[in-house]
């Protein structure tokens, strides 16, 4: 069997990542890039839609245009009956998602999401360990994601586009599903959607669940903390780095502290686990669903119910109400 040819349906900041990527992954060949604005001028393989696109005979896409226009480019690939990874979030709400969702299902193709932080090594190293009850009972998870403003992001504001990020790796990590959520928002920076959120809430065992997510720092910051009776982890999904900072078993004989009737510090312990790049497993890995050899790729399913999430999120913080999930 050849080559799987692929196209390319935008051609912005993570559109060209993802054609670095594709052009170096085994068994795929880029054949078409859909951008009808290319800034750095046009190639062979630059055409104007997706239906130019399709017309190159592409057994799979990337989606990588703004997010009000996933159903249409994702309906129009599944109608040609073409595999599609569409970036996140999926769509813009949850219905839309729904019906992409549908399309790929009803014509038996792979359609899949980019939630790239499942992919990270240091989250999935952290999700191994969890599963394996290294840290005991869980007691809260804790995600910080803030940094300056994206110049790429135009139609959603910062629930949709970065802390949907949070939503699922908190999820997918502890293998639960969320509870309740409350949310404040903020406008700070004078643009028309929101910029900062805060979110605390609790998963379906108990767990609590704090997210801080915003567009205004001067710190680019991705850190996962997870805090079990054992110590807890943390992942720095930027280095792609997961440390565990262990309970202390130590005898305190100063004073002060040995009356403190909690956990003190114990071992600090910095894993050394391989760092593939994200982006390069997460395609490889939905190549490898359209050849039939794994199904290790997020679900439009999947994608849609985090969306629904945030969706809960705006909710909250227009309403001042905890939003509940059956």
């Amino acid at each position: 069997m050849g080559d799987l040819r692929a196209g390319l349906v935008g051609y912005g900041q993570m559109g060209r990542h993802h054609a670095r990527v594709l052009d170096a992954l085994d068994g795929v060949e880029l054949v078409g890039i859909a951008e009808p604005a290319p800034r750095d001028g046009r190639s062979e393989r630059i055409v104007d839609d997706v239906e130019a696109v399709i017309q190159r005979g592409i057994d799979l896409a990337v989606v990588a245009v703004p997010t009000a226009l996933h159903e249409s480019v994702g309906g129009r690939l599944a109608e040609a009956g073409v595999h599609a990874l569409i970036e996140k979030p999926v769509a813009a709400d949850v219905a839309s998602g729904l019906r992409l969702a549908e399309a790929f299902e009803a014509s038996g193709l792979v359609g899949c999401v980019g939630h790239i932080e499942r992919y990270n090594p240091a989250l999935q190293e952290m999700r191994r360990r969890l599963a394996d009850g290294e840290l005991g009972e869980v007691f809260q998870v804790t995600t910080r994601r803030q940094g300056p403003y994206p110049v790429r992001v135009e139609d959603v504001g910062v629930v949709l586009d970065l802390a949907t990020h949070d939503i699922d790796l908190t999820a997918w990590v502890t293998q639960r599903g969320y509870a309740d959520l409350s949310a404040r928002t903020a406008h700070r920076s004078g643009r028309q959607r929101e910029d900062l959120v805060a979110a605390v809430g609790r998963l379906d065992d108990g767990t609590v669940v704090n997210h801080l997510v915003n567009w205004l720092s001067p710190l680019k910051e991705r850190v996962t903390v997870v805090l079990g009776e054992r110590g807890c982890f943390i992942a720095d999904t930027v280095a792609a780095d997961l440390t565990f900072h262990a309970n202390g078993v130590t005898p305190v004989e100063w004073d002060s502290m040995a009356s403190f009737r909690g956990v003190v510090q114990g071992d600090m312990t910095r894993y050394a686990i391989a760092k593939p790049e994200p982006l390069a497993v997460e395609l490889a890995a939905f190549r490898d669903a359209v050849l039939g050899i794994s199904n290790d790729v997020v679900s439009i399913r999947e994608a849609a119910r985090v969306v629904g999430v945030a969706e809960a999120l705006l909710r909250s913080s227009a309403s001042s109400a905890t939003e509940s999930f059956s």
